[in-house]
């Protein structure tokens, strides 16, 4: 396994379209095992391929507290949300330092292939709600200040530029 080179917005490359996975083979579980050990390390609960720039549909959620249910979604889907939304305070490793709230569907339904490439689908509430839909926006080429305001967004940005230029 290897720690993987997160990218940092407003990186361009963010915003690029994720494309199915075509095949679930060893090539997929080594890109998952790694952005499994990058997500632990960083520390998160989740990130998507769009984020360590390999624009597949691949996407690894943890919310335990122990750190020790990880969850692999490959070309993920969500079929059914409920019409509940929820403000929840959001952060992102591609947008470290920086937390706002995002209104979300406090549920939703997911289809997914797993590691094995069997489908399933997972029916997720709380912070793996959350989580799901902010890491599908990844793969969408979005990313979670684009629900801000146009001034937020100003003000990460430069902040986020301050901090690239001083590394």
């Amino acid at each position: 396994m290897a720690l993987l080179n997160i990218l940092n917005y407003p990186d361009k490359r963010l915003h690029k379209i994720a494309k199915p996975v075509e095949v679930v083979n060893d090539r997929i579980r080594r890109l998952v095992a790694d952005m499994s050990e990058t997500m632990y390390a960083a520390p998160g609960v989740g990130l998507a391929a769009t984020q360590v720039d390999v624009h597949e549909r691949v996407i690894v959620i943890d919310v335990s507290e122990t750190h020790d249910e990880l969850l692999a979604f490959i070309n993920p889907e969500i079929i059914w949300s409920s019409d509940e939304k929820k403000l929840s305070e959001e952060g992102c490793l591609s947008v470290p330092g920086i937390y706002d709230n995002v209104e979300r569907a406090e549920k939703v339904r997911v289809r997914a292939l797993n590691e094995k490439g069997e489908t399933f689908e997972l029916d997720c509430e709380g912070l793996l709600a959350v989580c799901i839909q902010h890491e599908m926006d990844h793969l969408m080429g979005r990313v979670f200040v684009e629900y801000l305001s146009s001034l937020k967004q100003t003000r990460i940005k430069s902040k986020m530029k301050k901090l690239a230029h001083a590394m």
